[in-house]
């Protein structure tokens, strides 16, 4: 970064460059940046201490520069000034980094449960009972899906609820190409059936996982169909997992209490429901009080007495979710980093698409006791501090500047 400033100084000024080929890679660090990942998050406590030593050697750079150009007093005062200001601000960054994983081992809370979000989606094609059955093996303790109502009135599984809803994970098209499907009580349960729900994934493979699926697993995919509620509802039953649904309904009243009724007939143990519609829950409530209520509204929660939470993880800080007494499920987490996250922070569950990632994780990315990070910061900005101690001394009486790496 110095390298950086100074050159801009010398550009500025019209004075020539001339850089080893190393640092011409170093001035555009973005091209490093995806090889060097894995290396800077080992190293990135050190990295920031030796910027001031890296800054020490610039501001070296721009007083020899400078003096040699008699510029005012003012403007070397004011070089002066930005180092002090930047080198404490460098050291005392650590006191404004907050982080969940900086917590005593021993407080750390539960693993987050895993919710299937659509099933196992990287495995199999979304809200197909192939992709449940995959995201069974995750370990999962919830299925998330949407359901919506046959023109039969038959409850079945199915994300997308636009105008052509069908287009994007079946082959209506090419099966009706006369007929209309922009709503889903356009088309009969036996209708739906025939559909293939399987072929889109293999052909436009949304999550590059594909190639890692075997020639049993392919052909089982490129044969799934459009599955019911009621079959979800008896393979939930069968694991003893829960399920978790949104509802798309034009006809809220007509439509809830038909999948009411579907999940009542299907003999599976009612806290396994976890009902998340808003509308009509006053209904539900007295119809099916076996049921878990989930709040996508913290103050509508609150209101009618709840304590289940359904976010997107972004909705919350980690001290917010620490702070709250309820049970948070939070929505859509698939990179390790993040799951690490709300993990220090205390989050219940997370509906993932990664859930056959995030199950081997046998604990966060990273956790430290507060008092050895302390140490840890306190240690480096010594040895920091002696380090760039000892080059002002060495180098004070020097007439030439010091440049960093062979820049001439």
């Amino acid at each position: 970064r110095s390298l950086q400033l100074f050159a801009l100084v010398q550009v500025a000024l019209g004075e020539p460059l001339n850089l080893h080929w190393l640092h011409k890679v170093h001035i555009y660090p973005p091209n490093l940046m995806h090889h060097l990942y894995r290396v800077f998050k080992l190293l990135s406590v050190l990295f920031v201490r030796f910027l001031d030593t890296d800054l020490l050697i610039f501001w070296r750079n721009i007083h020899h520069f400078w003096s040699h150009r008699n510029l005012p007093q003012v403007a070397k005062r004011m070089a002066d000034l930005i180092f002090v200001v930047l080198s404490a601000a460098i050291f005392l960054c650590p006191l404004c980094i907050h982080s969940p994983c900086l917590i005593e081992p021993n407080k750390l809370p539960e693993k987050p449960k895993l919710f299937g979000h659509r099933g196992a989606p990287m495995l199999a094609p979304e809200n197909t009972m192939m992709s449940f059955n995959r995201s069974i093996a995750c370990g999962v303790t919830a299925f998330e899906t949407d359901v919506q109502l046959s023109k039969d009135r038959i409850p079945f599984l199915m994300h997308d609820n636009n105008p052509g809803f069908l287009r994007r994970t079946t082959n209506v098209k090419e099966k009706f190409p006369n007929k209309d499907f922009s709503h889903s009580t356009n088309l009969t349960w036996k209708e739906l059936q025939s559909l293939n729900a399987g072929e889109w994934f293999l052909k436009t493979d949304p999550f590059h996982s594909v190639s890692k699926l075997s020639e049993e697993e392919m052909e089982t995919a490129r044969n799934q169909t459009i599955p019911s509620l009621l079959q979800l509802l008896h393979l939930a039953k069968q694991h003893n997992v829960s399920v978790l649904f949104d509802l798309y309904s034009s006809n809220q009243e007509n439509d809830t209490v038909d999948t009411v009724n579907t999940i009542l007939s299907s003999g599976i143990d009612p806290s396994l429901v976890l009902w998340l519609p808003p509308a009509e829950r006053e209904y539900v409530n007295k119809t099916a009080p076996g049921f878990t209520q989930i709040y996508d509204n913290e103050s509508v929660m609150l209101n009618k007495g709840g304590d289940h939470l359904n976010m997107k993880y972004s909705k919350f800080s980690s001290k917010e979710i620490r702070s709250r007494r309820v049970t948070v499920n939070l929505w859509v987490v698939n990179e390790g980093w993040l799951f690490s996250l709300l993990w220090c922070a205390g989050a219940s569950s997370v509906t993932t698409n990664s859930c056959h990632l995030l199950k081997d994780m046998d604990g966060p990315d990273w956790v430290m006791a507060p008092l050895t990070y302390t140490i840890i910061w306190i240690t480096v900005d010594i040895v920091s501090i002696l380090i760039m101690t000892a080059l002002f001394i060495l180098k004070c009486s020097d007439i030439n500047p010091i440049y960093p790496l062979g820049l001439t």
